[in-house]
């Protein structure tokens, strides 16, 4: 009777669905949508579609588990046996027929695609009404619902059906039923994305964010509190590591939510913006004494200078050679690496034979430890934060 009553008319996936979990029902086992469309590789809209395509025509039941969840049921397959004898299932089917019919008739329905039409910019077929339909069936929303979410969904330039059933689905199962509800969540989701697309600009990223990135940065909003300002300060801390990352900053974030969001006051009372601004005066302490020494030795050993220029030419002729497609890009590379090898071989041989220490240029940092940064590689508060007073401060602020 399937065969030659309901297999023929039907889609070919909606079938499929139907004989599969009728396989699993006969040997009494539980499958559940999810598993469905995992075995068929189909989407899970389809196979909720499928559900609801053989519900009209009654060989099917949907058992709802919850009033709240359209989505939360489970499937009684009626005996076909019982179709054959014109049971009370063919009077009940034929009433629901006839109530989409009436539907479609209705004004507020047909205002509802008018407002499709307009939103899709094109005439929407017999199958995507009935689509919109179930929609409405299926997860219990409002004509103005299905609109709005077509609407919504033209508006970022996503016309497919299938695309606006997805984002219903993820409304409902969020808890949004109302348009209220769904300006408020949209409102929300933009101003959280702005946060993102900013932080990830700080860090001089131009990429998406991961999942798992978006659930910290929600941690700094939502459990830590923090505003954005506070959150763009932690990124600022990046400047001083080589490789900025969000396990930094978020490093940063939970020491000073573990301060009680004090930003980390010294035992001195100090402010945060008065130990940033000691740490950047330091820094920049730092760089001046090694341009410094840099200078003297250029000045008694000029010959250091041609070759300090030569290493930086070649530096740049290597990373552009890294990003090329030439044939003999290997090679190059490793004939680049060797000359710079040799020119720094010459710098240490010069600079120690003339009675200077081999780092003698080099940027030396009070605290090495975190170059003058005041937090780790591992995103954590150096020790020498701890040591930060008043009066260092001060005498640091009188050698500008």
């Amino acid at each position: 009777m399937f065969i030659n009553e309901y297999m023929v008319s039907a889609p070919g996936d909606y079938v499929k669905v139907y004989l599969f979990a009728q396989m699993y029902t006969g040997l009494g086992v539980e499958i559940s949508n999810e598993d469905i469309a995992k075995q068929l590789s189909m989407d899970i809209e389809d196979v909720l579609k499928a559900w609801t395509y053989w519900e009209k025509m009654g060989i099917i039941r949907k058992i709802r588990k919850s009033q709240d969840d359209p989505l939360q049921y489970d499937v009684e397959f009626v005996l076909l046996k019982d179709k054959l004898y014109g049971s009370h299932e063919d009077e009940a089917v034929t009433a629901s027929d006839t109530g989409i019919n009436n539907q479609m008739a209705d004004r507020e329905y047909r205002e509802m695609f008018e407002r499709i039409e307009k939103a899709l910019g094109r005439v929407i077929s017999g199958t995507e009404m009935g689509e919109v339909l179930s929609w409405i069936n299926d997860y219990g929303i409002e004509p103005e619902f299905a609109a709005f979410a077509v609407e919504y969904c033209a508006g970022k330039k996503k016309k497919t059906v299938k695309y606006v059933e997805a984002v219903i689905r993820n409304w409902i199962s969020e808890g949004h039923r109302t348009i209220e509800d769904i300006r408020d969540y949209i409102g929300q989701q933009e101003e959280r994305a702005a946060d993102y697309r900013r932080i990830f600009r700080s860090l001089g990223w131009t990429r998406n964010w991961t999942e798992e990135e978006k659930r910290i940065m929600d941690r700094w909003f939502d459990v830590y509190g923090f505003s954005i300002d506070t959150v763009l300060e932690a990124c600022g801390k990046t400047s001083g590591i080589s490789s900025p990352n969000i396990n930094y900053v978020n490093k940063v974030l939970e020491s000073w939510a573990a301060e009680g969001g004090s930003r980390g006051e010294s035992q001195d009372g100090l402010s945060g913006s008065e130990i940033a601004e000691y740490y950047e005066l330091l820094r920049e302490k730092d760089e001046r004494e090694a341009a410094r020494r840099r200078a003297e030795v250029y000045e008694r050993l000029p010959q250091m200078k041609e070759l300090d220029d030569e290493e930086n030419r070649l530096g740049a002729g290597l990373s552009r050679i890294v990003v090329s497609d030439r044939i003999d890009k290997k090679e190059t590379i490793e004939k680049l690496r060797e000359q710079i090898e040799d020119i720094s071989a010459q710098k240490a041989f010069l600079l120690t034979d003339n009675g200077f220490e081999l780092d003698y240029m080099d940027i030396k940092y009070e605290c090495p430890d975190c170059k003058d940064t005041g937090i780790l590689e591992t995103g954590e508060r150096c020790p020498c934060h701890r040591e930060i007073t008043p009066q260092k401060i001060k005498a640091l602020q009188k050698t500008e």
